[in-house]
């Protein structure tokens, strides 16, 4: 047995298919085999959160709270994992604060042990009411660092913030490379200044996009690293995480040993290659996110941010402009405070970069994204935006100063009363409070169906059959 083992999430029904196939992986898909993965001893399996709740009710026209059940009811052994984007809870804008609870309630009840909770811009004041309630409903807190590069982020601004969450009633700190960024040798520095700093332990997520997230594992192993994301290998890399089996494989033997059992790893493995073929084949997967793409360490831009600048240019018929807004999207970020780039601040900056670049002025036609985002909706950037871009964005109106959510009424009871008439278990109110329009056409659909069921027995007992 090894002395200090690496521990391991398992991404592949989370953020392995949001990074690879745009969340489109079904719950029939993954059910039969969660049997054989609650038997490999992850530290976690990461389930749900991030986008897989708007995808399920969008596209797949799922529902997400079932999935959630259908996984903790087949994953008896392992703790289920989600990715909550704190005051946002998992959706676009900030919520009041009773919505946040309940949906933290609501998720634990449902089978979530652990959740990874962050905030876009490092705002600490926005994790704050997620991470009491998840205290409160017993679950494990995982306060979320958000990794970034910028004059203003260093290793003593993220030690100085692993602290505060600790202080905060963390039971384990996260490192957030949502876009690739941190190579190996920082990853050392920055892993042995947090194991330093505080007491609990620190796990590593990060992206294949920059073809460096397998170094950057084991340089944050070396460093005391305990816990780390990978992905079972047919969906693991590019913009996914670095691939389960070949870091297994890699530890056998030392003091960092897994302890995971490579042939059933194997057969996880062999059962998703025929999933990542079927994806291929469909145009789901692309393989422009299945390479090293060396833009993301030049200008910061996480994959799934390229592949949207892509589309924004395509729809105005202007790829040529490509180059050009990939090197205005450093100076926006400038301009608005340094913000990390990851959902919502990635949108909202390179949807202003394009349109800086096509208007052919800078500022010329600014978002109501930019403008929150300027005015302070958001929370505090991590550097004070000038005078001289305030002016510009949002003229004399005064920015938020307090925490964003203090200025927003508790909604709940209004929110339960505008989808009264689809609610048929108590969850209903929280998809319907994230993604109303989306939620209503789900829940108008999951009633044609019943009916259609109720109709079709109705038939059945009307006959009279002859003795």
């Amino acid at each position: 047995m090894a002395k200090n083992p690496v521990k391991i999430t398992e991404t592949v029904l989370r953020d392995a298919h949001q990074s690879l196939i745009a969340t489109r992986m079904t719950t029939d898909e993954m059910l039969p085999i969660i049997d054989k993965m609650d038997k490999i001893g992850y530290h976690s399996l990461e389930a749900w959160g991030g986008a897989t709740f708007d995808s399920c009710l969008r596209f797949l026209n799922e529902d997400p709270w079932e999935r959630l059940r259908k996984i903790r009811a087949a994953a008896k052994n392992t703790k289920l994992q989600m990715l909550f984007r704190g005051q946002n809870i998992l959706g676009y804008r900030h919520y009041a604060d009773d919505v946040v609870e309940y949906f933290v309630q609501k998720s634990i009840a449902n089978g979530i042990d652990i959740m990874r909770i962050f905030d876009a811009l490092n705002d600490v004041r926005n994790l704050k009411t997620a991470i009491n309630a998840c205290k409160k409903e017993k679950g494990h807190v995982q306060a979320t660092v958000c990794y970034t590069i910028s004059p203003v982020h260093t290793i003593e601004t993220y030690t100085k913030m692993a602290k505060q969450l600790e202080e905060m009633g963390a039971d384990s700190i996260c490192i957030k490379d949502m876009a690739a960024l941190l190579v190996p040798y920082e990853a050392y520095k920055l892993v042995k200044a947090l194991k330093e700093t505080v007491k609990i332990p620190i796990q590593l997520h990060t992206h294949c996009t920059s073809g460096v997230g397998e170094m950057t594992y084991l340089k944050a192993i070396e460093a005391g690293v305990d816990i780390v994301d990978c992905a079972i290998s047919p969906l693991a890399l590019g913009t996914s995480q670095p691939a389960t089996e070949p870091l297994v494989a890699t530890l056998q033997g030392t003091d960092r040993d897994t302890g995971l059992d490579l042939g059933a790893l194997t057969e996880i493995a062999d059962y998703f290659k025929p999933l990542r073929e079927k994806y291929l084949e469909s145009g789901l997967m692309n393989t422009k996110v299945l390479g090293v793409d060396i833009n993301t360490l030049l200008y910061q831009v996480p994959g799934g941010m390229l592949s949207n600048l892509v589309s924004q240019l395509k729809q105005a018929n202007a790829e040529d402009k490509f180059d050009e807004v990939l090197k205005e999207v450093p100076r926006v970020r400038k301009d608005f405070g340094y913000p990390p780039l990851v959902t919502p601040t990635s949108q909202i900056v390179g949807t202003q970069a394009v349109l800086n670049v096509l208007m052919g002025e800078r500022y010329k036609m600014v978002t109501k994204e930019s403008k929150g985002l300027v005015k302070g909706e958001y929370g505090k950037t991590p550097v004070p935006v000038s005078d001289e871009i305030k002016k510009i964005i949002i003229g004399d109106e005064k920015q938020i100063t307090c925490r964003p959510a203090d200025n927003i009424k508790p909604e709940l009871d209004k929110i339960r009363n505008e989808c009264k008439e689809y609610i048929e278990q108590d969850e209903d109110v929280l998809s319907y409070a994230l993604f109303d329009s989306v939620a209503t056409k789900f829940f108008q659909q999951r009633q044609a169906a019943k009916y259609k069921v109720d109709s079709s027995l109705a038939d059945v007992n009307d006959k009279v059959y002859p003795v």
